[in-house]
């Protein structure tokens, strides 16, 4: 059974224009330059897994007209990873039971402590959700349906991530770690999707030199940059960079 993995958001925090129509260095006529907030999604027949729940997650699902999902994986807990987390309530009024999310303590207690109507019962509203600290291996689905992960912890700036590995691919959407260079798990997978957020260092993000460097080290067979801001313009980036290395876009589809 083929699995499918769907970008649906590749913007940084602020996203692809800025909310005061600010578009940066990326050229507005592109429709690839359009970029929400980073998010994912895993699709194995009915399994649908996501990778965060960023603030435009409702758009990006009607958008890749995804309308099931079977589970959430988050990376972190900062803003443009979790704020959608309310928007998926329509799921469980579909499926008359909580959906289960899944990532490190850290994300899972702030997610409790600021969104708690999601997680226990109040008057007038039922718990949606159901919350698991992730181990560093585990599984998703049923059967043929399902995938086998591994996470580890990337460093963030002062907080950390979690990437995950599944498939032969790895999602680091959030990194500032070159010590991912010296993980064995992370070398010469078929696709890595990689943190680079701008073409100046930045305290929390790879990158683009950071982010070609870890390619270097790591080998990987196709690599897609995520987490742009709006000073990397999308045909600039298809210039800059080895025919092995895509920039993202919203909506790209790859089948891993």
């Amino acid at each position: 059974m083929n699995t499918k993995f769907v970008i649906l958001g590749c913007g940084s925090s602020v996203g692809v224009p800025r909310i005061d129509g600010h578009w940066g260095k990326c050229d507005k006529n592109n429709k690839k330059n359009i970029r929400t907030r980073c998010s994912a999604a895993i699709i194995k027949g009915s399994n649908v897994i996501l990778i965060d729940t960023s603030p435009d997650i409702k758009g990006q699902l009607i958008k890749n007209k995804i309308k099931n999902i079977s589970s959430v994986i988050y990376t972190h807990k900062h803003a443009d990873q979790t704020n959608g987390l309310f928007e998926i309530r329509p799921f469980y009024w579909k499926y008359k039971k909580r959906i289960n999310i899944y990532s490190d303590l850290s994300t899972i207690n702030y997610l409790k402590k600021t969104q708690s109507y999601l997680f226990k019962k109040i008057p007038d509203y039922k718990p949606i959700v159901k919350a698991h600290v992730i181990k560093s291996n585990f599984s998703l689905g049923k059967l043929n349906e399902k995938i086998d992960f591994k996470s580890i912890i990337v460093k963030h700036g002062k907080i950390n991530s979690l990437g995950y590995i599944f498939n032969k691919t790895a999602y680091l959407s959030d990194c500032k770690d070159l010590s991912i260079i010296h993980l064995n798990e992370l070398k010469n997978l078929n696709f890595l999707i990689l943190d680079c957020l701008k073409i100046k260092s930045h305290p929390t993000h790879f990158n683009l030199r950071e982010a070609l460097q870890v390619i270097n080290q790591l080998k990987p067979k196709k690599t897609i940059l995520t987490n742009l801001h709006y000073d990397l313009d999308y045909k600039f980036l298809l210039r800059k960079l080895p025919k092995n290395v895509l920039p993202a876009y919203d909506g790209l589809s790859i089948n891993i």
